[in-house]
């Protein structure tokens, strides 16, 4: 069956061969040349037309699917899905809506956030009976929910004082105190209380330091590889980010001409990498002679089960140029938004007055509280050394699995902390593609690290462990050497 598609003109403006499908495809249901009902081409038959992988193939039909476009009958295949487009109602003349400068730069990205948007849901619910190395969570079953219903618990009751009025912008006082006291004993950082800010997720404290910090068109340094929620956040904010190369200890520093770095030096995301202290104190010195800012993002950095953490930027910090962005997120469960950042005595009035505007009461202040009990009264401290216990034997079960079945395959890079592991493919990238899809019909799955770069470099992949016991990492690796294996014989 013969679709017709302009697969090469999405080609030429997508990255990926199974985005260019997919939005061929999709852009075929919107305009009906492919009506409801239609029934698809098998995944084969799909990569063989368009010359791609099965696995792209299959991963344009699992992203088209996750969105209601197509619906899969066991049995029968893959079809257009019915009532998606509106057909009995005459075409409306679309007005592109006058926006600003900012919402236009918003809208710019729209595509490449819903597509990452896609790829994680797809990451996050993998098919039944696969095994996937994908996600980084913490599972369910393993939160001290009993303490943390007692904390929640307190602060609704005896603990509730003041939760009538509300919390000002910066956050309830009770968990300011509480983060200080824990920063000052685990990472050495003497916070003032005063000088921390809450925030809805670390997320809203960057893109809001960036609105402050970032003029249209000034450069600002990040890592690459590196989370590109960042990268994002910089570009809506008008500023110029500039990926800067990352090696097996982290950041390399370079005298940029900029204002401001992001950098996540105690692990650095993805690679797991800890800049070491020459490289931390030259970028003080960086920032000393640029009079710049530093965010030192902290994402991913709590569970440390190998050797003493370096001591923080900010412990090192003493001319106010290091900005500390934390968050609970990865500690406690995705759903508890809350993030702050340890600023500058010079920052702080300026932050708040820019976060009053969005939020003049601070949010979800029940949660703030009991956080604050849970952090004063032990519960969280133990909830850490668990988990880092736990993480620690599950990361050594990965490492020596691989060692002993992949080694040909990844390096794994050394890790002494956080919720994943990254590897870098040690095979052509032709034979990378064609492991994916391999794997992919073994049932296993892992992250492709490309996503976390700016700038094209050699295959990587990221293997989550925290929330796979023992056994299934142990199959999973498993099933990745006879994906391997499977790949000679064919």
């Amino acid at each position: 069956m013969e679709l017709g598609l302009p697969f090469e003109t999405y080609l030429e403006q997508y990255q990926y061969k199974y985005l260019a499908l997919y939005h061929a495809i999709r852009a075929a249901i919107h305009s009906g040349k492919l009506p409801e009902g239609t029934r698809l081409p098998a995944t084969r038959k799909l990569a063989k037309l368009y010359g791609v992988s099965r696995g792209s193939a299959a991963q344009s039909y699992d992203m088209l699917m996750a969105e209601g476009y197509v619906v899969s009958r066991p049995g029968s295949g893959t079809y257009v899905a019915e009532g998606i487009i509106r057909t009995d109602q005459p075409p409306i003349a679309e007005q592109s809506p006058i926006l600003s400068a900012w919402g236009q730069r918003l809208m710019s990205h729209r595509e490449e956030y819903q597509e990452q948007a896609s790829t994680m849901l797809l990451l996050e619910q993998p098919p039944p009976d696969t095994i996937s190395f994908a996600s980084a969570r913490m599972p369910i079953e393993d939160f001290p929910y009993t303490e943390w219903r007692s904390a929640l618990s307190y602060a609704g009751g005896r603990g509730g004082a003041g939760l009538q009025s509300g919390a000002p912008p910066e956050g309830d006082i009770e968990l300011r105190r509480a983060i200080a006291g824990h920063l000052r004993f685990t990472r050495g950082i003497p916070a003032d209380p005063e000088h921390i800010v809450i925030f809805s997720g670390s997320m809203q404290g960057l893109v809001l330091l960036f609105q402050l910090l970032v003029d249209p068109g000034d450069q600002v340094i990040m890592e690459d590889p590196g989370y590109q929620g960042i990268y994002r956040g910089i570009k809506l904010s008008g500023g110029n980010p500039l990926p800067s190369p990352v090696d097996d200890a982290g950041l390399i520093p370079h005298d940029w001409e900029a204002g401001l770095l992001v950098v996540s030096p105690s692990r650095q995301y993805p690679t797991g990498a800890v800049l070491p202290l020459e490289r931390r104190r030259a970028l003080l010195n960086w920032a000393r002679k640029r009079q710049a800012f530093i965010i030192e993002d902290d994402y991913d950095s709590e569970f440390r089960w190998g050797g003493k953490p370096i001591e923080p930027l900010k412990m090192l910090d003493d001319e106010g140029r290091v900005i500390f962005v934390g968050s609970f997120s990865k500690t406690m469960f995705t759903g508890l938004r809350i993030g702050y950042a340890v600023l500058p005595p010079s920052l702080v009035e300026a932050i708040i007055q820019a976060k009053a505007l969005y939020e003049p009461i601070s949010p979800a202040q029940l949660e703030q509280r009991a956080l604050a009990r849970f952090i004063v009264r032990g519960g969280y401290g133990r909830h850490l050394r668990r988990m880092t216990r736990l993480y620690g034997n599950r990361y050594e079960t990965l490492r020596q699995a691989m060692d002993a079945q992949a080694s040909d395959l990844f390096r794994l890079h050394p890790g002494d902390a956080g919720l994943h592991v990254y590897a870098n493919w040690l095979c052509s990238p032709e034979e990378y593609a064609a492991f994916q899809d391999a794997a992919r019909r073994r049932g296993v799955m892992f992250r492709d690290a490309s996503v976390y770069h700016r700038t094209p470099g050699p295959p990587a992949a990221c293997f989550g462990f925290s929330h796979l016991d023992i056994a299934h990492i142990t199959e999973g690796v498993n099933r990745i050497a006879e994906a391997w294996q499977d790949m000679q014989k064919s």
